[in-house]
């Protein structure tokens, strides 16, 4: 099959019409030296088995494999993915299938959503979520501009700095071309985030905060959302950890009317930053302004049980001025394949490993600071925490490198008052044996 579009006698009366005598001078404002001439040097082709040794050259180059323990997360985390969550996410059905174009023909398409959608409800304790978003950075931005929508007449949302750096830089890209302000709110000595600079303040339409924050800390989303509510205001939870609720408190549960963060963490690898998923859910109150895709149940005209996309407010559905929302899609293997390892873990399944989670990081957490390094923040904390040490440990966390394990990073180059301070994550993938390894290199 050819897939080149043109004839040669097209292209010689294209030629003929703009007046070239061939194809190359339409390149002739590019400099020569910059123009490739001759054959390209592409090497020979390789049999499969010289390609796999190939890579396998390449991958030992990597400073970091994936034989490594990854004591790091900083929002993106290195969980155990069940094969059956590979397997079932690998099935063609599910990977050639791209949008839902023709909704009403493509069933198995929406009841995957739908049950995404279910699931992602139930973990954040809301009554409605949506097919997904972009990424957590985005579903934040999206989630204050809904609540700009709601909240008329307001002109400023509010930001806590313990939220993920990476966020609130998305953030203000969304919201610098509108003359929207943002207030940022200070964190405590616990962690936590400061809401005193919103006394007195008028025209607020959200608050955000990320529970864990990106210090580890979970936040007390039942103290904040009441004088958020005083205020007038909504409240947004932000998270890139949503693995926290199967131990702690929902966004739901807190007080939240928007949750919005990454499902990385749930079924997906970290494959060097993405592909991941945005999860965006609201109280049922909100649903109209809600971004992004929505499927519902429903029954065809024989009783029969089927799926629709409803409350489309998307700029290919009505008019643009009108669309609460320029997320034209959802990302739709990634959203199935956190479904199917919620589906597969289960509720009391995401309960054991938040608590393994949990346990391990408090044990690494306890033996450094044994060990003479000092606890920057006194909140409660997930499987993240940061530490403060009193010699070197950027030398040891070179040893440690060399050991296969990474340990720790500095948080000096998003918060230059935290220079100097270490951000640790203990997932399940981390054994015992590693803890003790970084807490031996540590003790004096």
């Amino acid at each position: 099959m050819r897939y080149l579009p043109h004839t040669p006698e097209e292209i010689r009366e294209m030629l003929a019409v703009i007046g070239r005598p061939d194809l190359d001078e339409l390149f002739t404002s590019i400099p020569a030296g910059c123009r490739c001439d001759g054959a390209i040097g592409v090497p020979a082709a390789m049999t499969e088995w010289q390609l796999g040794d190939l890579m396998g050259d390449i991958a030992a180059t990597m400073t970091v494999g994936p034989d490594h323990c990854m004591l790091v997360g900083a929002g993106r985390y290195h969980h155990y993915i069940p094969e059956i969550v590979r397997s079932l996410a690998g099935r063609s059905e599910f990977l050639t299938s791209y949008t839902p174009y023709q909704p009403e023909m493509a069933q198995g398409t929406l009841q995957g959503i739908f049950e995404y959608q279910t699931l992602t409800a139930r973990l954040l304790g809301l009554d409605v979520a949506n097919a997904s978003l972009y990424d957590g950075a985005s579903a934040l931005a999206e989630g204050l501009l809904m609540g700009l929508r709601i909240v008329k007449r307001s002109r400023r949302v509010a930001v806590s700095t313990a939220v993920h750096p990476h966020y609130r830089e998305v953030v203000k890209s969304y919201l610098r071309p509108t003359g929207y302000e943002i207030i940022d709110l200070p964190c405590g000595a616990d962690g936590r985030t400061d809401l005193s600079l919103l006394q007195g303040v008028d025209g607020l339409a959200a608050v955000a905060l990320q529970s864990p924050n990106f210090f580890g800390v979970v936040e007390d989303l039942k103290r904040v959302a009441e004088p958020v509510h005083d205020a007038g205001a909504l409240l947004v939870a932000a998270f890139t950890e949503p693995l926290a609720y199967g131990l702690y408190r929902n966004p739901g549960q807190g007080g939240a009317d928007i949750a919005c963060g990454e499902g990385q963490s749930l079924g997906l690898p970290v494959s060097f930053g993405g592909a991941a998923l945005g999860m965006f859910a609201c109280r049922g109150e909100f649903v109209r302004s809600l971004p992004g895709r929505l499927v519902g149940e429903t029954v065809d005209l024989e009783g029969r049980r089927g799926f629709v996309l409803t409350l489309s407010t998307r700029e290919q559905h009505i008019r643009r001025e009108k669309a609460t929302s320029n997320i034209c899609s959802n990302q739709g293997l990634c959203a199935l394949t956190t479904a199917i390892y919620m589906a597969s873990l289960g509720g009391s399944g995401l309960r054991q490993l938040a608590r393994l989670n949990y346990d391990l990081s408090e044990y690494l957490k306890a033996g450094l600071v044994g060990a003479g390094a000092e606890l920057v923040f006194s909140g409660p904390t997930f499987n993240e925490f940061v530490l403060r040490f009193g010699g070197d440990f950027a030398a040891v966390r070179r040893r440690l490198q060399e050991r296969g394990i990474v340990a720790g990073i500095d948080l000096g180059g998003s918060y230059p008052q935290l220079a100097g301070c270490w951000l640790f994550c203990v997932t399940e993938k981390a054994t015992k044996k590693d803890l003790d390894t970084v807490i031996s290199e540590v003790r004096p």
